[in-house]
């Protein structure tokens, strides 16, 4: 696949799950801690399936408003997108995957409409492109 790239960051994290992680640019610097329910510590910080829930449910909400703006139809202020995300061991493989629900509000929108832009968003998303075929990935409306 060929992308033409017109945006590039760059982030480097140190100490792995218990460490930290933070853009090159200093936009992002944050302290990285293992969930309890992984065997960790908990505690103040986060980890990375949160930063991938927050950046999957920004990304898919600017596909939204992509595919929307092409088909002239206006996406509410109060809009969003939940993505909820899951990890733990593979049962057949080995190691460990992901579970991702995306859950859509387009609240004022009519229903149909709402479910054509979804499924056209979810064709757009890079995330989507990303994930598909490797993850479990459900896209809701809510």
């Amino acid at each position: 696949m060929s992308v033409n790239v017109l945006y590039r960051t760059q982030a480097t994290a140190t100490g792995g799950r218990d460490g930290r992680s933070a853009t090159k640019d200093g936009a992002v610097d944050v302290q990285l801690v293992t969930p309890k329910e992984l065997g960790g510590a908990g505690g103040d910080g986060v980890n990375p399936e949160q930063l991938f829930a927050t950046g999957y449910a920004a990304c898919f909400l600017g596909a939204l408003k992509f595919v929307a703006s092409k088909e002239k139809v206006r996406v509410p202020a109060d809009a969003n997108v939940t993505a909820d995300v899951g990890i733990g061991p593979r049962a057949d493989e080995g190691g460990f995957g992901l579970d991702v629900v995306l859950t859509v509000s387009l609240p004022g929108v009519e229903d149909a409409v709402a479910d054509d832009l979804i499924a056209k968003a979810h064709v757009v998303c890079p995330y989507s492109h990303a994930t598909r075929g490797n993850i479990s990935v459900s896209v809701n409306r809510a």
